[in-house]
């Protein structure tokens, strides 16, 4: 057995949530001098440059089932979309609001998957939690929610699709499938945001810092989503997405200074107790 699969799944999530808000967390200090379309490209760009120096992602979609080809190309499409309608959507509202959108979707799949009376608490508690850390105000800027939305239906689809190619019978890897269909993304958002990355091509400090968003935000937490789907069912992951929220509000205090009130440290309370109590016996 290879060492990472001794590791527990739910290690692979927690990381992968600190990292999934810590890449954007820097984003929003990019925006100042990279549009928002830009950084989007940086990051998916950069992330896909990685896995094609680190894996061979084109060999393995060559290898791959027709089955297994549709999913990459569907994932790739996904990975383009959910990015560039999350970074406009936290260019005009806060992170912690996008990130309890974003959970609104996956709710639904813990829903379909809950079968016990303690996973229907834990859902109780992961909802509440969201709703008080949202405090959803649509008339204020309708923009920002209509991209959080966007966001969060994308968010579901990713991990949809991210759990098929994560159960797929083959030799190849997950990771390489997971490559080739950053790759995949690439190709999608190019024509919506690499006119606006050119500022960071002259400034090398710019470049290294969009490549840093693209490593934190989609290599590596990506990567521990599919060591943890392997082995986590979709009913269970999608409930420990509730951490996304509470994960959004301490990387806001650590990184951009945001400081929650005590209705936003009663939802991540919630929501944490939740995911705690939450079971899945799938």
């Amino acid at each position: 057995m290879r060492w990472y699969n001794r590791v527990p799944p739910h290690f692979y999530f927690v990381a992968s949530a600190i990292f999934h808000y810590l890449g954007p967390s820097f984003a929003v200090l990019l925006f100042a001098k990279v549009s928002v379309d830009g950084v989007a490209w940086l990051r998916i760009a950069s992330a896909g440059l990685v896995f094609l120096l680190w894996r061979k992602p084109w060999a393995a979609f060559k290898k791959s089932t027709p089955r297994a080809r549709y999913l990459i190309l569907a994932l790739g499409v996904t990975f383009a979309l959910m990015n560039y309608s999350f970074y406009y959507a936290i260019s005009i509202l806060p992170l912690g609001t996008v990130a309890g959108i974003e959970f609104l979707g996956p709710v639904l799949l813990v829903m379909i998957g809950t079968k016990t009376l303690r996973n229907l608490a834990a859902l109780a508690l992961t909802v509440t939690g969201v709703w008080l850390l949202t405090d959803v105000r649509i008339e204020g800027e309708p923009e920002g929610f209509i991209w959080a939305f966007a966001n969060a239906f994308c968010f579901v689809v990713y991990i949809i699709i991210a759990h098929l190619i994560a159960d797929i019978d083959t030799s190849t890897r997950p990771v390489d499938l997971l490559g080739a269909a950053m790759l995949i993304a690439t190709i999608v958002i190019t024509p919506l945001g690499f006119y606006g990355a050119l500022p960071a091509f002259t400034d090398s400090w710019l470049l290294l810092a969009g490549i840093g968003v693209g490593l934190s935000s989609s290599v590596i937490p990506y990567v521990l989503d599919q060591l943890a789907m392997a082995k986590l069912s979709r009913a269970t992951y999608s409930l420990f997405v509730a951490l996304l929220p509470a994960t959004a509000v301490t990387i806001g205090v650590l990184v951009l200074k945001q400081i929650p009130k005590m209705i936003e440290i009663m939802a991540v309370v919630s929501i944490v107790c939740g995911v705690l109590i939450s079971k899945d016996k799938a």
